[in-house]
C-alpha cells in the first residue's frame, strides 16, 4: 500500500511538472515577445531622438539665419537713413536716387516680409515638433517603464518557476532514490516474510496437531471427569465469577468521581437559585418589609424555603454511588444498587419542582399584572414562563430514564438488556436539552434584570438579588454544559462496559445472582491471596544473631572510622595553618637575626680598626623573649661579655640548640595528642555500639515476650478448638452410628418383606400350577 501511494504521488508530481513546464514555455514566449517589443520601442526612441537632434540643428541654423537677416535689415535701415540725408543735399539727383531707393526699399521689404513669414512658420513648426516630440517621448518613456516592470515581473515569475521546477526535480529525484531504497528494503522484507510464513506454516501445522491431540485428550477427560457443565444454563452461569478488569474498575471510579464533582457544583447552583428566588419573591413586586405580599407568593416562598431537604440528598446519593464503586467490585448495572437511591432522591426533587411549578407560573403572572411591569418586561416574563415549564419537563425526562437504569439492580424484568443503549443515548440528549434550556433561562433572565434595573422603583436590594440569581443561573448553565459534555463523551464507554458479565452468557440474570457472584468473588480473592503468601526462608537463630552482631559492629566501626577520618582531616588543616604561621615567624626571626649579626660584625670591625679592645658593656640581642624566660642557662651565656672573634658562631649554635629542643618537644606533644584523640574516638564508638546493641537487645526481648504471649494464647485457643472438634466428631460419630443402626433395621425389614413376597409368589405359582 505504501508503494502504491508513493507511485500515485510520483505520478501526480509528474503531471504537475508537465503542466508547469507548459506554462513555463508560454511565459518564456511572452517574455521574448515583450523583449522584442521593448527593443523595437527603443529603436523608435533612438530614431525620434535623431530626428529631434536634426530639428534642433535646423532650429539653430534658422536662428543664426534670422540673426544675419536682422543685422542686414539694420544695415539697410542705416543705409536708408544715409541715403535720405544725401537726398536732401542733392535735390537734383534726388529724384533718380529716390526712385531707385524706393524700388530697393520695396524689394527689401518684400524680401524681409517673406523672411519674417518663413521664420514665423519655421518657429511654429519647430514648436509643434518639439511639443509632439516631448509628448511622444513621455509616452514612450511611460510605456518603456511599464514594459520594464512587466519584464521584471515576468523575469521574477520565470525565476520563481525555474526555482520551483528545480526544487520539484530535486524532490522528485530524492523521492525516487528513497522509493528505490524502500523498494529494495520491501523486497528484502518480502523475502523474509516468505521465509517466516513458511516457518509459521510449519509451526501452525505442528500446533494444529498438538492442539488436536490436546483437544481429544481434554474431551475425553471432560467426558470422564466433569459430571456437570454449568455454562449451559444461564441461571447457573450467572453465578460464575467473571474475569477481573482492574482497568475498567479504575476507569469507572474515575468517571464516578468526575460525576460527583459535577453533581456537587449543580447542587450548589440549585440551592443558590432557589434561595435567591425566595428572596426575590419577598421583595418584588411588593416588598415584605413595607407591605404584606400576596398569599400566593407567601406559599411559594414557604415551599422554596424547603429546597435544601430536596436538593441535598442528590449529592448524598451520588456520594454513596461513588463509594460503592471500588477496585474489588464488579461495576455493572446489576450490581450498582446505590443507583436506586440516587434515582429515589431525584424523584423527590422532581416532585418538589412539580409542586412549586404552578406557584412559580402564577408569581410570574402576578408580576405581569403589576403596575410597574412594562411591555418589554412582560415579554421577558412570558419567555421565562415557557422556560420554567421546559426545565421541569426536562427534569421529569431525566428522572424517568435514570429510574429505568436503576431497574436492573432491583427488578431485572423491568428493563431488557437490549434497551440499555437507547436509555443511555436518551439520557445524553436530555442532558443536552437541559443545557439548552438553562442557556435560554440565563439569556432571558439577564434581559429581564437589565429592564428591571432601569425601572424608577427598582431598589438596591432588588438589583443585588437579581445579580445573585443571575450568577446562580450562569453557574447552573455551566454545570449543565459540563455534565452534558461529560456524559456525551463517555456514553460510548458506558454502552460498551456497563453490561459485561460471565463468560459465554448475556450477563447477570438478576440482582440476587449478581450479589452471590460478588460473594464468590470475595472468597476467591481471599483464597488466592492466601495462596500467594510467600514463604520466608528460615535462617538458624544462632547464625542470625551472629550476622546481626557482625553487621552492627561493622556499621559502628565504619561510623567511628568515618568520624575519625573527619576529625583527623580537620586537625591536619589546623596544623597546616599553624605550620604556615610558624614558618612565617621563623623567616621573620631569621631576617632579624641576620640583621643583628651584621650589626655586631660592623661593631667588631670598627673596634679592631681603632686598635683597641674593649669589652662590650651592652647585652647582645636575644633571639626570642620566651626563650629568655624559660632557659636560664642560655640567658646567662648571652649576658656574659664575649670577644669580638667568637660572637657570631656562639649565637648560631645556641639558636640551633633551642630550636631543635623545642621542635622535638612539639613533635612529641602532637603525637601524644593524636594518640589520645584516636583512643577517645575509638572508645566513644565502642560505647555507642554497646548502647545500640543494648537498646536492640531490649527491643528484641520485648518482641519475644509479646510473641510468647501470643503463642501461649494461640496454644490455649488451639486446645479449646481441639476439644470442641473432638466433641463434634464424637457427636457426629454417634449420630452416624445411630443412622447406621436405623439403616440396618430398615434393611432387615426390607429383607423380611422381600422374603414374604417371595414366599407369597411361590405359593401363588404352586396354586397356578395346580389349577
Amino acid at each position: 500500500m505504501a508503494a502504491a501511494d508513493l507511485q500515485g504521488k510520483y505520478q501526480k508530481l509528474a503531471q504537475e511538472y508537465s503542466k508547469l513546464r507548459a506554462q513555463n514555455q508560454v511565459l518564456k514566449k511572452g517574455v521574448v515577445d515583450e523583449q522584442a517589443n521593448s527593443a523595437a520601442l527603443k529603436e523608435q526612441l533612438k530614431m525620434k531622438d535623431q530626428s529631434l537632434r536634426k530639428l534642433q540643428q535646423e532650429m539653430d541654423s534658422l536662428t543664426f539665419r534670422n540673426l544675419q537677416l536682422a543685422k542686414r535689415v539694420e544695415l539697410l535701415q542705416d543705409e536708408l537713413a544715409l541715403s535720405e540725408l544725401r537726398g536732401k543735399k542733392n535735390k537734383k539727383s534726388g529724384e533718380s536716387s529716390s526712385q531707385l531707393s524706393q524700388e530697393q526699399k520695396s524689394v527689401f521689404d518684400e524680401d524681409l516680409q517673406k523672411k519674417i513669414e518663413e521664420n514665423e512658420r519655421l518657429h511654429i513648426q519647430f514648436f509643434e515638433a518639439d511639443e509632439q516630440h516631448k509628448h511622444m517621448e513621455a509616452e514612450l518613456r511611460s510605456r518603456l517603464e511599464t514594459l520594464e516592470t512587466e519584464a521584471a515581473q515576468h523575469q521574477a515569475v520565470v525565476d520563481g518557476l525555474t526555482r520551483k521546477y528545480m526544487e520539484t526535480i530535486e524532490k522528485l529525484q530524492s523521492d525516487k532514490a528513497k522509493l528505490e531504497v524502500k523498494s529494495q528494503t520491501l523486497e528484502k522484507e518480502a523475502k523474509d516474510c516468505r521465509l517466516r510464513t513458511e516457518e509459521c506454516q510449519l509451526q501452525l501445522n505442528n500446533l494444529h496437531e498438538d492442539l488436536s491431540s490436546r483437544l481429544e485428550e481434554s474431551l475425553s477427560i471432560i467426558s470422564e471427569k466433569v459430571p456437570f457443565n454449568d455454562t449451559r444454563f444461564s441461571q447457573y452461569n450467572a453465578l460464575n465469577v467473571p474475569l477481573h478488569n482492574r482497568r475498567h474498575q479504575l476507569k469507572m471510579r474515575e468517571i464516578a468521581g468526575q460525576a460527583l464533582a459535577f453533581i456537587q457544583d449543580l447542587v450548589t447552583a440549585l440551592l443558590n437559585f432557589h434561595t435567591y428566588t425566595e428572596q426575590r419573591v419577598q421583595i418584588f413586586p411588593i416588598d415584605s418589609a413595607i407591605d404584606t405580599i400576596s398569599p400566593l407568593n407567601q406559599k411559594f416562598s414557604q415551599y422554596l424555603h424547603e429546597n435544601a431537604s430536596y436538593v441535598r440528598p442528590l449529592e448524598e446519593g451520588m456520594l454513596r454511588l461513588f463509594e460503592s464503586i471500588t477496585e474489588d467490585t464488579v461495576t455493572v448495572l446489576e450490581t450498582t444498587v446505590q443507583l436506586k437511591t440516587f434515582s429515589e432522591h431525584l424523584t423527590c426533587y422532581v416532585s418538589f419542582l412539580r409542586k412549586i411549578l404552578p406557584y412559580q407560573l402564577k408569581s410570574l403572572e402576578e408580576e405581569c399584572e403589576s403596575s410597574v411591569c412594562t411591555s418589554a418586561l412582560r415579554a421577558r416574563n412570558l419567555e421565562l414562563y415557557s422556560d420554567v415549564k421546559k426545565m421541569t419537563a426536562v427534569f421529569e425526562k431525566l428522572q424517568t430514564y435514570i429510574a429505568l437504569l436503576a431497574l436492573p439492580s432491583t427488578k431485572p424484568d423491568g428493563l431488557l438488556r437490549a434497551s440499555y443503549n437507547s436509555v443511555l443515548t436518551h439520557i445524553a440528549t436530555v442532558l443536552q436539552e437541559f443545557h439548552d434550556v438553562m442557556k435560554d433561562i440565563s439569556m432571558h433572565y439577564s434581559q429581564k434584570a437589565t429592564i428591571e434595573h432601569e425601572l424608577p422603583t427598582a431598589t438596591q436590594k432588588l438589583i443585588t438579588t437579581n445579580d445573585c440569581i443571575l450568577s446562580s443561573v450562569v453557574a447552573l448553565t455551566n454545570g449543565a454544559g459540563k455534565i452534558a459534555s461529560f456524559f456525551s463523551s463517555n456514553v460510548d464507554y458506558f454502552i460498551a462496559s456497563l453490561s459485561y458479565g460471565p463468560k459465554a452468557a448475556g450477563g447477570f440474570i438478576s440482582p440476587l445472582s449478581a450479589e452471590c457472584m460478588l460473594q464468590y468473588k470475595q472468597k476467591a480473592a481471599a483464597y488466592m491471596k492466601s495462596l500467594k503468601k510467600p514463604r520466608l526462608e528460615s535462617v538458624p537463630y544462632e547464625e542470625a544473631l551472629a550476622n546481626r552482631r557482625i553487621l552492627l559492629s561493622s556499621t559502628e566501626s565504619r561510623e567511628g572510622l568515618t568520624q575519625q577520618v573527619q576529625q583527623s582531616l580537620e586537625k591536619i588543616a589546623k596544623l597546616e595553618q599553624e605550620k604556615e604561621h610558624w614558618m612565617l615567624e621563623a623567616q621573620l626571626a631569621k631576617i632579624k637575626l641576620e640583621k643583628e649579626n651584621q650589626r655586631m660584625a660592623d661593631k667588631v670591625k670598627n673596634a679592631s680598626g681603632a686598635q683597641r679592645v674593649q669589652n662590650t658593656q651592652e647585652n647582645p640581642v636575644l633571639v626570642n623573649a620566651t626563650i629568655q624566660d624559660q632557659e636560664e642557662s642560655a640567658d646567662k651565656a648571652w649576658q656574659e661579655p664575649i670577644q669580638s672573634n667568637s660572637l657570631v658562631p656562639d649565637v648560631e649554635s645556641h639558636e640551633d640548640l633551642i630550636k631543635n629542643h623545642y621542635m622535638a618537644r612539639i613533635v612529641e606533644l602532637t603525637s601524644q595528642l593524636q594518640l589520645a584523640d584516636s583512643k577517645s574516638v575509638h572508645f566513644h564508638a565502642e560505647c555507642r555500639a554497646l548502647s545500640k546493641r543494648l537498646s536492640l537487645a531490649e527491643k528484641s526481648k520485648d518482641s519475644l515476650n509479646e510473641e510468647m504471649k501470643v503463642a501461649s494464647q494461640n496454644i490455649s485457643r488451639l486446645q479449646d478448638e481441639l476439644t470442641t472438634t473432638k466433641r463434634s466428631y464424637e457427636d457426629q460419630l454417634s449420630m452416624m452410628s445411630d443412622h447406621l443402626c436405623s439403616m440396618n433395621e430398615t434393611l432387615s425389614k426390607q429383607r423380611e418383606e422381600i422374603d414374604t413376597l417371595k414366599m407369597s409368589s411361590k405359593g401363588n405359582s404352586k396354586k397356578n400350577k395346580s389349577r
